[in-house]
C-alpha cells in the first residue's frame, strides 16, 4: 500500500500540491488580515477576541482543504476514468481495490495533514503579527492556544472524512465538475456561519458526515470490479 501511494504521488508531481496548499495558506492569512483592515477602517469589533480569530482560521482552513481534497479526488480518480488511462492501471499485476484504496488513502491523509500544518502556519504567523501591531484587542494566552488543539484535531478528523463525499458525486458520471461542485456545496451547508454559530459546532454534524465519506470510500473500493469503465 505504502509503494502504491508513494509511486502515486511520484505520478502526479506531488509537490505541485504542496506548493498550491502554501498558496492557500498564504491566501488565508490574507482574507484574516482584511477581516482585521476593514473592521478598523468601518469602526466594527471584527475579530474582537483571540479565541474568535483561531476559530475563524480553523474554519477557513477546513474550508479550502476540504475544497482542495476534491481536486484531488477528481484529478486521482474521476479524471483517470473520466479519460479511461484507468484501464492502462488496471493492466498491471496490482490488486484493483488496493489501487484505488491508495489513491484515497492520499487524499485523506494529505487532506488531515494540510489542516494541521495550516492551522499551525496560519495560526503562528497571524498572531505574531497582530500581537506586535496590537490588531486583536485582546491578550493571548497559552490557555487559549492549549484549548485550540483538541478541536483543531477533531476537526481535521472530521473534515479529512468528510471530503471523501464528492467522491460518490463525481462516479456517477465521472464528472469533474461535479466533484468540486459538490465539495463547495458541502462547505457551504457545514461552514456558513451565522451569529457566530455554523452548524460544524453540532459535534454530531461533522462526525456523521465523516462516517458518510469514509462509507462512500468503502463502498467505492468494495464496488471497484462492478465499474463500467
Amino acid at each position: 500500500m505504502l509503494n502504491l501511494m508513494r509511486l502515486e504521488m511520484k505520478k502526479y508531481h506531488f509537490g505541485r500540491y504542496v506548493k498550491a496548499a502554501m498558496i492557500a495558506n498564504i491566501a488565508i492569512l490574507g482574507f484574516m488580515f482584511m477581516i482585521l483592515v476593514i473592521s478598523k477602517i468601518e469602526g466594527d469589533p471584527g475579530l474582537e477576541n483571540y479565541p474568535l480569530a483561531l476559530t475563524i482560521i480553523d474554519s477557513f482552513v477546513r474550508c479550502v482543504f476540504i475544497i482542495f481534497a476534491a481536486t484531488l479526488i477528481a484529478k486521482l480518480i474521476i479524471g483517470e476514468y473520466k479519460n479511461k488511462t484507468i484501464i492502462t492501471a488496471f493492466m498491471y499485476p496490482i490488486n484493483r481495490k488496493k489501487f484505488i484504496a491508495a489513491k484515497l488513502a492520499i487524499v485523506v491523509l494529505f487532506t488531515f495533514s494540510a489542516i494541521i500544518l495550516s492551522n499551525i502556519f496560519v495560526t503562528f504567523i497571524f498572531l505574531i503579527i497582530s500581537t506586535n501591531f496590537q490588531l486583536v484587542q485582546d491578550t493571548l494566552t497559552n490557555a487559549m492556544i492549549m484549548q485550540r488543539i483538541p478541536a483543531v484535531l477533531m476537526n481535521a478528523v472530521a473534515a479529512s472524512g468528510m471530503a471523501l463525499i464528492p467522491l460518490y458525486f463525481g462516479m456517477k458520471k465521472y464528472s469533474i465538475p461535479t466533484t468540486i461542485l459538490s465539495s463547495l456545496i458541502i462547505v457551504l451547508i457545514v461552514s456558513s456561519n451565522t451569529g457566530n454559530f455554523s452548524l460544524n459546532d453540532i459535534i454530531i454534524i461533522p462526525i456523521t458526515l465523516a462516517i458518510i465519506g469514509l462509507a462512500v470510500a468503502y463502498l467505492a473500493i468494495r464496488n471497484i470490479e462492478k465499474v463500467d469503465i
